[in-house]
């Protein structure tokens, strides 16, 4: 067994993960990274595009965003569609702000590169075991590499570990609540090396079922389609996919999709509404999706946990240096605050674009008003653009 001490620990070595460990860098905090899979794992992993203005500043702030000002698209706007009816939201004109398009796993390399320049440690295909201590001010985290137990005294602890990580479920029952909804449907996604369909992303509602155009680059494209939870990624060719999602979207834009090009990945996600109260534990903090999930519908997975991150690096620091507790004490309540309201809005999104199994005729009319609403009512789309672009830290 090897002993190692540092000031924070951190699970995950996700996105957030990272960007917190390099934000704490930065202002003389040491930490360090346990994550259970190979880096080339984690880079590999295809994951959301959509930046929100305050995400873009916290990763410039934490040195990461030069690759993110050169290669990223700045959108303006989205659209939504019914059939063939097409409403643009203009983002910028409705907020002053617009969204940066820019890959999760470009993100992801970018704060490898950063804590590997500054000497960050990043221990990779590590399983944590156990959290022990978290209601203690000396936890330790205990894990296993190589067949060998380690355990990392440390300070505090963060939880950027998601959806199945160990450090939700060291929070005992006895003070965690879980609030859960499951979606009766998944998204079929493909990326794919073609032009996008066109220069902004459209959110498409459907009789055959909700579908998605986006991007990732002027030269790579990510569509999605609904599918049923029953549907295997073997059962769907790429002229299957391509056939369907024509169906779906508006035809010009159908017209002007291309199809001929490599198919990178194929894969089904279901989607779920997920919270667990409270983001702390004593020691232990959560951060990300080990707190919390949305539908992708909103665009809020990837900005929700920088959110974390930015409430958590600040609190940290300010406990560390300042020996002031008052920002880790409302670390839960603040991060929590907004969370809730992204999911309101994510949950907002996918039930009034997706076809739903068990939905009537009035149901169905209650999409078709939202819409005709939204295009009506300056006001409406406004609201939509405020919460698309980020609500504020």
């Amino acid at each position: 067994m090897t002993t190692t001490r540092t000031q924070v620990a951190i699970i995950g070595g996700g996105p957030s993960g990272l960007l917190l460990s390099q934000l704490l860098d930065l202002n003389g905090i040491d930490s360090i990274v346990i994550e259970r899979k190979s880096r080339e794992y984690v880079l590999g992993r295809i994951r959301a595009g959509v930046l929100e203005a305050g995400s873009v500043k916290l990763l410039q702030d934490a040195g990461v965003g030069d690759r993110m000002a050169r290669e990223g698209q700045t959108h303006d706007g989205v659209e939504l569609s019914w059939h063939d009816e097409r409403l643009h939201i203009d983002l910028k004109a409705l907020t002053g702000t617009p969204v940066t398009v820019y890959g999760q796993t470009e993100i992801t390399h970018d704060l490898y590169d950063a804590r590997e320049a500054r000497g960050g440690q990043v221990i990779h295909e590590a399983e944590v075991q156990r959290i022990e201590g978290a209601e203690t001010d000396s936890p330790v985290v205990v894990y296993h590499k190589d067949g060998q137990e380690h355990r990392i005294e440390c300070r505090f602890v963060a939880g950027c570990d998601g959806f199945h990580g160990p450090a939700r479920k060291a929070i005992p029952d006895t003070h965690r609540k879980e609030f859960i909804r499951e979606y009766p449907f998944g998204w079929l996604g493909m990326l794919s090396r073609t032009p996008p369909a066109t220069e902004e992303l459209i959110y498409a509602t459907h009789d055959r079922g909700f579908a998605l155009c986006s991007m990732r680059s002027d030269e790579i494209s990510r569509y999605y389609v609904q599918v049923p939870l029953t549907e295997k990624v073997e059962d769907w060719s790429p002229d299957r996919f391509w056939d369907e999602l024509k169906r779906r979207i508006p035809a010009d834009v159908a017209g002007n999709l291309v199809t001929e090009g490599e198919v990178l990945e194929m894969s089904i996600a279901p989607l779920r509404s997920f919270v667990s109260e409270p983001m702390r534990y004593g020691s232990l903090f959560l951060a990300g999706d080990a707190a919390h999930i949305v539908p992708p519908t909103g665009a809020k997975g990837l900005n929700l946990a920088i959110g974390d991150v930015y409430y958590l690096h600040r609190a940290l620091e300010q406990a560390i240096k300042d020996n002031n507790t008052a920002g880790i004490d409302g670390y839960s309540d603040t991060a929590l605050s907004r969370v809730w309201k992204c999911e309101r809005f994510s949950w907002w999104m996918t039930s009034i674009l997706h076809d739903f199994p068990d939905q009537g005729d009035f149901e169905k009319r209650m999409q078709r008003a939202e819409f005709e609403y939204l295009a009506r009512s300056e006001t409406a789309r406004k609201s939509l653009a405020e919460n698309y672009v980020g609500l504020p830290y």
